[in-house]
């Protein structure tokens, strides 16, 4: 059981060793640890690897959901991590709703989310937030993200929401994009770092997210 290195902004591997890192396109980075596939043991090294960096998940967790696929992008400091689970609704059928916390400049919520910039931009605070979460312990408010080049198909695949979260940004990213139907104020984004027993009774698998 390994955690894989990869390029935080796009789906190319990244070359190197120790603290230096690189990928062919954007250069110098801070690796993205992915596991090959989503368990137990590989999600309790990435915790164990943490410190003051939550890693969000939608919790309670519905019957038939499952973490799908997780990471965290840095090795002695940490600064994005990512979730992503997956299950089934009545209206879309598959469902893929991906979390991601992390510090401005890294990238990976741009990845995740497919829009061309590295952090949210200025549709973020710009008018009424779309829908108040809870994360951290707090309301938080996020923004619909509308990528600037997005065709209609793309505008259909995903739903994109942004805002901040004890000074770090926090994405989140739902697949089909009607599925943001089932978002509503007060939805509850846990942080894992603080789970007790509850983290043994968390199911992994499913697809591989598309991110």
């Amino acid at each position: 059981m390994s955690l894989a290195a990869s390029c935080p902004r796009c789906t190319s591997p990244v070359t190197g060793e120790g603290r230096a890192f690189a990928c062919s396109l954007h250069g110098r980075t801070d690796p993205l640890w992915r596991p090959d596939h989503a368990d137990y043991e590989s999600f309790a090294e990435l915790v164990a690897r943490i410190d003051d960096m939550p890693i969000y998940l939608p919790w309670p967790m519905s019957p038939g959901w499952s973490i799908a696929d997780f990471g965290r992008v840095g090795d002695d400091r940490v600064r994005a991590t990512v979730t992503t689970t997956v299950g089934t609704s009545d209206l879309d059928g598959q469902v893929e709703v991906t979390v991601v916390s992390e510090e401005p400049g890294v990238g990976l919520g741009a990845r995740c989310s497919g829009t061309s910039y590295d952090d949210p931009g200025p549709q973020v605070s710009h008018g009424p937030p779309a829908v108040h979460v809870r994360a951290g312990g707090r309301a938080v408010p996020l923004w619909l993200v509308d990528g600037e080049h997005a065709d209609d198909q793309e505008l259909l695949a995903r739903a994109v929401f942004a805002g901040e979260a004890e000074g770090r940004w926090l994405w989140l990213v739902m697949r089909p994009a009607s599925s943001a139907l089932l978002l509503h104020d007060e939805w509850l984004l846990a942080d894992v770092t603080g789970f007790g027993p509850e983290a043994l009774e968390i199911p992994f698998g499913g697809p591989r997210p598309t991110w």
